[in-house]
């Protein structure tokens, strides 16, 4: 028997705050903490917060510097990031395929026993 996808979910990255981080920097090659901050309704701790824990496993980095003569931070998604986005998004693929093929082979659009759990006696 194979494990089930949830192992290949990983906490650092599945966290929904820390999900749309990447999921935000993807495909940009840096984004300033007021950008992150205002696209993610977050508070400065709260978007600070997870920042740090992404920096900690080496998914983003942040740039400190200044811009029009203000403090800014920048961040920007490492290639370890993409790599960890893209591991997070196949298991979550496999675990909607399974829910998608137990429907299936209920022939419902309801979601099927299998689904919820339940087994026929």
């Amino acid at each position: 028997m194979t494990e089930h996808p949830i192992h290949d979910l990983d906490d650092e990255v599945h966290q929904r705050v820390r999900l749309g981080i990447l999921a935000a920097l993807t495909g940009l090659v840096r984004a300033d903490f007021a950008h992150l901050k205002r696209e993610l309704a977050l508070t400065d701790g709260n978007l600070g917060r997870h920042l740090e824990v992404l920096g900690d496993a080496g998914f983003v980095k942040l740039t400190r510097g200044t811009a029009e003569s203000r403090p800014r931070t920048w961040v920007s998604i490492t290639a370890k990031g993409k790599q960890a986005l893209r591991k997070e998004l196949d298991a979550l693929r496999k675990i909607m395929s399974q829910v998608e093929d137990a429907e299936a082979a209920a022939g419902s659009n309801e979601p099927s026993a299998a689904a919820r759990g339940i087994r026929d006696r």
